[in-house]
């Protein structure tokens, strides 16, 4: 699986106003809670247990909640709906490779970098735009990335120590 270079992603990233930066991450946000709730939906299927399931519900429920939250601020300052050309960065055509129980390993640890590389470019940004305003965005952003890798990483973790059945 091929992974993004965050130079390049920071590259793009710090091109965009802020206009157009809230825009790919309220579009980043949609994407990633269809790729967590699809993913929720499969550990179902495999039966791999509800709690991993409840994680992956939260994390699609975490990141709806941030797109309608920025949708909303989005649409009072601009007047219209966000919309955006840059594919996100976190979501990965990984889900197309969980199929049987075995594979979860993997689709943990491919979750887990995305969510590193969405945070370090994020952190990058901070670092890197004279814009106070996509400063705060991009720190904020940084900040729920890395919860989000957390909560995949103590999964990840219960996978190790065999808390998971089906594999």
């Amino acid at each position: 699986m091929d992974m993004y270079d965050v130079e390049d992603v920071v590259r793009a990233l710090s091109k965009l106003s802020y206009e157009e930066a809230l825009a790919y991450w309220i579009e980043g946000e949609r994407e990633e809670a269809k790729f967590y709730r699809e993913l929720a939906r499969r550990t179902r299927d495999l039966k791999l247990g509800e709690e991993l399931a409840e994680t992956f519900e939260r994390l699609s429920r975490d990141s709806l909640e941030h797109a309608t939250e920025l949708g909303i601020h989005y649409e009072r300052k601009y007047g219209k709906k966000p919309k955006v050309d840059i594919p996100p960065i976190e979501v990965l055509p990984v889900i197309n490779e969980f199929e049987r129980a075995d594979q979860l390993e993997e689709v943990l640890r491919v979750a887990m970098e995305s969510e590193l590389i969405a945070h370090e470019s994020y952190r990058l940004l901070a670092e890197r735009v004279e814009d106070e305003n996509l400063r705060r965005l991009y720190s904020r952003l940084a900040e729920v990335e890395r919860k989000h890798y957390e909560a995949l990483k103590r999964e990840y973790e219960k996978l190790k120590r065999g808390g998971y059945n089906g594999g």
